[in-house]
């Protein structure tokens, strides 16, 4: 596999280039489908040759901003990552567009294409596909650019917290400390899209919430953009109570993996649900992600499609067992 190595001069470059917990590596990472180490003072690219060499140009220009003595913001990564990309996107393709730095987020499959079609021409979104295929950070882009055109006054972010089940109250600290590990994800994609101090000002102004799946009752949302992130850990009644929040001039997305549920065994998954009950109604989109679309590190398709041929092996074997007993 290609690879290039990039010496950094000293532990002030090192901070500068790898961002805030290694948000700017990670960024291009997942932009540019290359494989990012950093060590020792060096940054080791790996992967296709063409993607590596933009990779390079992309980190070349962060320290060339450094050097200059300005700080490097989430725009100044975009804004490189985007003159890279260029006119290579698919053409037809509709982007995202972010005023912050004049940023935009493209699709990098035609799956994610159709998603973002949903996303900004329907009113209720389900989004249906495997880990890394940009389902969370795509719904909160479309919410981050709705916000800052100020065609919508909030974004909600809503995730179940199924693992903690009743015992929610046990865990330490008060409510914010004992949700954080579930909503963790959903603030990792605002992370992306805005700096922190940007995130702050708008949670602290209530232009940003983010809420588990059971305070949302009760509540009826106007003008605001409302995701609810893993939703196939909804129950049926929980799905219907979320999708009735929707107020005047309100976007909702539900996105999940149909595949990865964690409810009690029987218990039905609000997501799969609410998918064939509205699947014919207008003004509701349904999308459908798979392998083809993973857009994380090279390595998750590899690690989906291995799990996936372990799967049916067992469901063959099984299914062969119960022949042979009959």
């Amino acid at each position: 596999m290609p690879e290039v190595v990039i010496g950094l001069d000293g532990h002030g470059e090192e901070l500068a280039v790898y961002g805030s917990r290694d948000q700017h590596l990670r960024r291009v990472r997942d932009a540019l489908g290359v494989r990012v180490l950093a060590r020792r003072g060096e940054l080791k690219i790996e992967g296709d040759p063409d993607r590596v060499q933009q990779a390079v140009r992309v980190f070349e220009g962060l320290r060339a901003i450094h050097r200059s003595k300005k700080a490097i913001g989430s725009e100044d990564v975009g804004d490189l990552i985007e003159l890279e990309l260029g006119s290579k996107g698919e053409p037809g393709f509709e982007t995202i567009e972010i005023r912050e730095g004049n940023r935009s987020v493209r699709p990098r499959s035609p799956g994610q294409a159709r998603y973002i079609d949903s996303l900004l021409h329907r009113e209720l979104v389900f989004c249906i596909g495997p880990a890394g295929t940009g389902k969370t950070y795509l719904a909160v882009a479309m919410a981050v650019s709705l916000l800052r055109k100020s065609r919508i006054k909030k974004i909600v972010l809503v995730r179940p917290a199924v693992e903690a089940g009743e015992h929610l109250g046990f865990l330490p600290g008060d409510l914010e400390d004992k949700i954080n590990p579930y909503l963790r994800p959903l603030l990792d994609a605002l992370h992306d899209l805005m700096d922190y101090d940007q995130i702050k000002r708008y949670m602290d102004g209530d232009l940003i919430e983010i809420a588990p799946l059971a305070y949302m009752r009760g509540r009826t949302l106007n003008d605001a953009a409302i995701i609810l992130d893993e939703g196939q850990n909804a129950t049926v009644p929980q799905m219907k109570m979320f999708l009735t929040r929707m107020g005047q001039n309100s976007r909702i997305v539900v996105t999940g993996d149909v595949t990865q549920v964690d409810l009690p065994r029987g218990t039905p998954s609000g997501l799969a649900d609410a998918i064939e009950r509205l699947k014919d109604i207008p003004g509701v989109a349904i999308a459908f992600l798979d392998r083809s679309d993973i857009v994380r590190h090279p390595l998750v398709q590899s690690i989906v499609d291995a799990y996936e041929a372990g799967d049916q092996a067992e469901r063959e074997a099984a299914a062969a067992q119960a022949g042979g007993t009959r």
